[in-house]
């Protein structure tokens, strides 16, 4: 792994600042002659490569929610275009009053096509000249700098003199540059940037050096918007006015630069050009206003509220528009069960994995039609949720997702994979650090309805620091879910911290059918990933299938079909709150996506898709349907017990006799031997098994349970079955022996409740074991000689009953598996779910000869 010394000129630290967005054409800064400067050749090009060049570089005015003095008619100078660049060693200081030797087109980063370097420097310099509009110094107004993101430590001059020092490659800052602006001629401003992307402990994302696989291209120096604007003296910073549906109102909070002493801030609250509510307090202070005949933000219905904000005092006037939209998003319990609530009802959040990469512009989109593409075609797939993946986008992006009512989980950017436990307590703080300013930056964005701090465990000391960092993000936002740890069943530092507000499984393909517990609701946090390569449409090193490949379109949407009519019938009528899926468009390596990497093909059938999606919501409004009521008693409706001396037939002994309703035929060579009671099932676990001729047990949506008595002749690191049902692909069931952890289960192929208290199976040894399917209380559970001893909380049925049942093998991924090495007997099977005291009289009782 490499590794450089990262102290020279330019060094790692803290820093916050805010960034928020619109649609406006700006003045235009001064820039170098457009003829010294080409784009480079992206290896893909997108519908909007062409659309950009130096005059048009983002024109759009970036920060929708503070534009000043209106949304319409904004002041603001663009420096997006070209600039002076050169790649530097680190350690000689930047030169002022001279040229750099190349040009970059900001805001794109050094590593994409558009910026026309297209290459990694570590260490940077961005030169440009400007003249500063007279009036925007008139009248004791300030000029400020600002800077949407740079990655990652970017120190900036103007005229030679330092005004700022930021780290951090996700964040905007702004500075006043007033007092170092020569009172005319032109104005110098010099970026130093130091990138070292993951040769360094910062958060990155799913930037690489060296990308590979499911890590892609990195995206160093300036690569969000970059513009002046005039404010006065005393000025407000930040704005956000946190919605409170219950009542009716809007929390207004304000940070400011300048002067407060004395100031006043006035909020106007408009509902398109009608002002409907007002208030006015003490800048910075606390306002509270409240709207008459709310309406409500949601995705079926988008609705903003206009913001009119004045700050007057000391003869300072501040003035500009900001936007939010009234919504309510909580965990409540609906029905017995923990759901995430929009607006104080059930709503299932169905999001695609959104990872904001371009192959022209790497992570900034080429233009503001590409940012809102993504976002527009999310919508018209049937979703209504995005989750931005360990990325946080320019504030544009978020005024997309609030104007086409798309609601987002907002990761935190990860630290770089592999180094958990190396992990520094500097590089931890500035993790805890720059995850408190990513909330603070975006927590006026409506959008946005809950914070996910870790994926995967990728930068996660251990699975305590996803409760801690957790928790810091719910103090500083409780108006917002968190969810602590996205994927605790997999990967890195694996396990569930127990706290937040989501329980989050990942399961390729899946999906993944948590069941949430008594304070949290549960999410599929990422499944899918069904791989189609389109000829001419990938990235050079798209070689990857990490998921799973199908050979066409046709095959595509048939298989997202039925991957997500398992959501529509056994998630979200069941009590699963949200499920993602991999993902939007391709990216880099993986062609998961509904979208090829160029945006350029549409792999699926975009009404096909609409249609299963927006069935899954709907199933998320309904009741959980009630369990059949099964077979009172304990005799089972199937009972195998083994009493017979030879042949390949055991009776049932339910039903009539001599074999009864569904004898079992014993396979290669299986036989009859010394049992607990007289004889039993024994079997060699090699090839040996016994099997029904038809599936006994329905499990789709359904209660059951299957009890049995078991010797083991070895417990090894093997899987061994007891008694399973044949799926299509796997076992609906298996109650086994687990080797992967040395215990007895119960299982479906995702997820097993492990006997936890009874240790390992001890060889030679009699067990009665019992495994229970609840799904009222969606629950898998094990029973050990009559006393619970593992559960699990899981949604669904697993995969689906098929085949026959069988006595001595599972069947995994198409193909029979785990053989029983030892004896069974004494098997019954229940239609129902057996209570404690229902199992602790089958132990007791015996095999039941």
């Amino acid at each position: 792994m490499r590794r450089k010394n990262l102290g020279r000129v330019l060094g790692l630290g803290l820093a916050a600042a805010c960034l928020v967005g619109l649609v406006a054409m700006p003045a235009t800064a001064q820039a170098a002659p457009a003829a010294a400067w080409t784009p480079k050749v992206a290896p893909l090009s997108t519908p909007w490569t062409a659309d950009v060049s130096p005059t048009n570089a983002l024109p759009d005015y970036p920060r929708p929610q503070l534009a000043r003095p209106s949304v319409d008619k904004p002041k603001w100078l663009s420096l997006n275009g070209l600039w002076q660049y050169a790649g530097t060693d680190g350690f000689t200081p930047p030169a002022f009053g001279k040229d750099l030797a190349g040009q970059i087109l900001v805001p794109y980063p050094t590593e994409s096509a558009l910026s026309g370097i297209q290459k990694h420097d570590e260490f940077m310099f961005y030169r440009k000249t400007l003249d500063v509009p007279k009036d925007y110094t008139n009248h004791d107004q300030r000029v400020r700098l600002n800077f949407g993101a740079v990655n990652y430590d970017a120190t900036v001059y103007v005229n030679g003199t330092q005004v700022a020092r930021h780290t951090g490659g996700y964040d905007a800052f702004s500075v006043d540059i007033t007092g170092a602006l020569r009172d005319k001629g032109q104005q110098e401003i010099v970026v130093a940037v130091h990138s070292p992307v993951d040769d360094a402990n910062i958060p990155v994302g799913k930037q690489r050096n060296d990308p590979d696989g499911i890590f892609y291209t990195a995206a160093s120096g300036i690569w969000q918007s970059v513009w002046l604007e005039p404010v006065a003296a005393t000025s407000v910073a930040s704005f956000t006015a946190t919605p409170d549906v219950a009542s009716s109102s809007f929390a207004i909070s304000t940070t400011l630069n300048g002067d407060p002493s004395r100031a006043k801030l006035t909020v106007d609250v408009y509902d398109g050009k009608k002002k409907v509510a007002s208030g006015r307090a003490d800048a910075g202070g606390p306002l509270k206003i409240t709207v008459p005949k709310a309406h409500l933000w949601s995705p079926d219905d988008p609705f903003l509220y206009t913001f009119k904000v004045k700050l007057d005092g000391q003869g300072s006037n501040d003035e500009f528009e900001s936007y939010a939209g009234l919504r309510s998003i909580a965990v409540a319990n609906v029905d017995g069960k923990q759901r995430i609530t929009l607006n104080g009802k059930p709503t299932f959040l169905l999001s695609t994995l959104d990872q904001g990469y371009w192959p022209d512009g790497i992570y900034t989109a080429p233009t503001d039609a590409a940012l809102k593409f993504d976002i527009q075609k999310t919508k018209d797939l049937g979703f209504n949720t995005i989750r931005k993946h360990i990325k946080i986008e320019p504030a544009r992006w978020y005024y997309w997702a609030d104007r086409l009512g798309l609601m987002v989980w907002q990761d935190s950017p990860a630290l770089p994979t592999g180094r958990n436990g190396s992990l520094s307590t500097a590089d931890k703080a500035n993790f805890r650090a720059e995850t408190a300013t990513m909330v603070d930056q975006l927590k006026n964005v409506t959008s946005i309805i809950g914070w996910i701090p870790f994926n995967e465990g990728w930068g996660q000391w251990s699975v305590q620091a996803a409760s801690d960092v957790g928790a810091q993000v719910k103090a500083q936002d409780p108006s917002r879910l968190v969810n602590d740890r996205s994927g605790s069943n997999c990967c890195d530092t694996p396990g569930d911290p127990g706290t937040g507000d989501i329980i989050d499984w990942h399961q390729y393909q899946g999906p993944a059918l948590p069941a949430p517990d008594a304070k949290r609701a549960s999410i599929d946090g990422e499944h899918g990933g069904l791989t189609l390569s389109v000829e001419g449409h990938t990235w050079p090193t798209a070689t990857i299938n990490p998921y799973g490949s199908v050979k066409d379109a046709a095959e595509l949407n048939d298989k997202y079909v039925a991957n997500t009519a398992v959501l529509r019938d056994q998630g979200a009528p069941y009590g699963l709150s949200g499920a993602v899926y991999t993902q939007i468009t391709d990216v880099e390596g993986e062609q998961n996506g509904f979208f090829t990497y160029d945006r350029k093909v549409e792999k699926v059938d975009e009404a096909r898709v609409r249609a299963v999606n927006l069935q899954v919501i709907a199933a998320g409004t309904k009741p959980t349907p009630p369990a059949p009521p099964g077979t009172p008693g304990t005799a089972g409706v199937d009972n195998y017990r083994f009493n017979e001396t030879s042949g390949v037939t055991a009776a049932d002994s339910v039903g009539a006799a001599p074999l009864g309703t569904n004898p079992l035929t014993l396979r290669n060579g299986a036989a009859f031997g010394p049992g607990l009671d007289g004889n039993a099932l024994v079997l060699n676990g090699v090839n040996q098994f016994a099997e029904s001729a038809k599936t006994l047990i329905p499990t789709e949506n359904t209660n059951y349970s299957v009890s049995a008595w078991v010797k083991l002749n070895a417990a090894g690191d093997a899987f061994q079955t007891v008694a399973s049902e044949d799926g299509d692909a796997n076992s609906a069931f298996f109650l086994q022996y687990s080797g992967a952890d040395k215990r007895w289960a119960f299982s479906f192929a995702s997820v097993r409740a492990l006997a936890n208290t009874v240790g390992a199976p001890v060889p030679g040894k009699w067990y009665h074991l019992v495994g229970v399917r609840d799904v009222t209380h969606s629950s898998l559970a094990i029973y050990v000689d009559g006393t619970l001893s593992g559960s699990v909380g899981i949604l669904g049925g697993g995969d689906k009953g098929t085949g026959n049942f069988e006595i001595g093998r599972g069947k995994f991924g198409g193909n029979p598996v785990d053989y029983l090495n030892g004896s069974v007997d004494g098997a019954k099977i229940f239609d129902r779910a057996l209570s404690a005291p229902e199992v602790a009289a089958l132990t007791a009782a015996g095999p039941g000869k």
